[in-house]
């Protein structure tokens, strides 16, 4: 049996995104987001819903660009810190000790200690209610090469991804299965006749 609950945002687990922008190091900001997520492969679009209040709201309006940067075990502190704090009151590069860096396509830095950083670029802004949609186009992605094999595959369970679910953050480091492995024959080992 269920029990109903009023409605609600309960799409859970979400990725917790790092959310960099400014064109230049004196307007960069950071900010935590987890309305975030992709909504097309071809050509690739991702989205991050941001309340209009928020400072980084402004910047990413007036710039037209954002990269989001995912966060893994190492930086859970961090993307907590910049959840809760605002860059109205300072540089939160500074005080989350994290250090923006060169974005190859966009005009807004990365964080350098993100294993990927996703640069965006705004296609759309869609008011929602309490939110604002940023839609975006996939423009460039940047991946931390201590997590490219030697067959220059992307390793993300070696990156310890984190989430966030009602309040908490969580790893995601364990797969459970990988797609298409419900449908996947077996291979039969055929015996030598004796």
């Amino acid at each position: 049996m269920k029990k109903s609950f009023k409605p609600g945002t309960m799409i859970y687990p979400l990725p917790a995104v790092l959310v960099s922008c400014g064109a230049t190091p004196d307007e960069y900001n950071v900010m935590t987001a987890s309305w975030t997520g992709t909504v097309c492969s071809n050509p690739p679009m991702c989205y991050v819903s941001i309340r209009p209040e928020r400072y980084s709201y402004d910047i990413i309006k007036r710039n037209g660009c954002f990269v989001l940067n995912l966060t893994n075990k190492a930086l859970a502190r961090e993307t907590d810190l910049c959840g809760v704090r605002s860059g109205r009151d300072g540089d939160k590069f500074k005080l989350a000790g994290i250090t923006p860096g060169k974005a190859e396509v966009v005009s807004a830095p990365t964080v350098n200690e993100s294993p990927v950083s996703i640069e965006c670029r705004v296609v759309d802004i869609k008011p929602l209610g309490s939110h604002d949609m940023f839609l975006a186009e996939v423009v460039n992605v940047l991946v931390d090469d201590q997590y490219i094999d030697e067959n220059d595959k992307i390793d993300m369970a070696a990156m310890n991804l984190i989430a966030y679910t009602h309040g908490e953050y969580f790893d995601v480091t364990n797969p459970a299965g990988f797609f298409g492995w419900s449908v996947r024959r077996k291979k039969v080992i055929k015996r030598e006749k004796r």
